[in-house]
């Protein structure tokens, strides 16, 4: 597969009048699908595949305006299959970019760690102290949302509720669930913490996408993948 050919692809994709209004205003296309291209090329398994199966996802990230490069969003080999599937970094920058949030951060709670939630002056806050470098089993995970004019928003969620959230999943039996499942709970509160608030999408098929379920089907991969190597630390403001 022909780097230059993927490339044209997509961006005769992006120029399509249906598929150009759906795109965010501030995405740099041709950023973009240099990215995805470089995304593709770093997993053996994603250059072995054909067109057809890669276009389709990598057009869901730029919908929403998710860099596979930067880790945002995912291209997964599942099989003959390639899935879109947003990464916590992702959902933390869609809940911040279009819930018009000055910081969103999401932590799991471990064993040992010290959690309170607390509701001070008719507001949900918390205080978290985790124990340095804990492995111990997750307890729960939580998010917190800040508003610009101060004001926040937290959701907590148990660890029987973030199972809930596996069990419900297509790809519970998927490598991401099995192998981090501390990245798929960030994500699940994050998620949870996004339905509680206002998010103002550019368009109606933005907010689709988001609020359509964003898990692979379930499959067994071919090999194990691992979509969070060397995951990018999300900054708080």
């Amino acid at each position: 597969m022909a780097n230059e050919e993927l490339g044209l692809v997509l961006m005769r994709q992006m120029e399509q009048p249906s598929v150009l209004d759906a795109l965010p205003a501030d995405l740099n296309k041709q950023r973009f699908v240099h990215n995805a291209i470089a995304a593709v090329n770093g997993n053996d398994q994603l250059q072995r595949m054909p067109q057809a199966k890669l276009v389709p996802p990598i057009m869901k990230g730029a919908m929403l305006g998710l860099d596979f490069f930067n880790k945002e969003a995912f291209l997964v080999p599942y099989g003959q299959d390639v899935q879109f599937m947003p990464s916590y970094t992702g959902m933390v920058k869609l809940a911040k970019k279009y819930g018009h949030l000055k910081s969103c951060y999401a932590k799991v709670v471990r064993d040992g760690d010290e959690f309170q939630e607390e509701v001070v002056d008719g507001r949900d806050t918390v205080s978290f102290k985790p124990v340095p470098f804990n492995d111990g089993a997750i307890v729960g995970a939580f998010a917190v949302a800040t508003f610009e004019d101060g004001t926040s928003r937290v959701e907590v969620m148990s660890k029987r509720q973030l199972d809930d959230v596996k069990r419900m999943s297509k790809s519970q039996t998927g490598t991401a669930w099995k192998f981090f499942p501390d990245q798929m709970y960030l994500k699940s509160v994050v998620r949870r913490l996004c339905k509680n608030i206002t998010l103002d999408f550019e368009n109606p098929e933005q907010a689709a996408m988001f609020q359509g379920d964003p898990d692979m089907q379930r499959s067994e991969p071919q090999r194990a993948y691992n979509p969070f190597a060397e995951d990018v630390e999300v900054e708080d403001a």
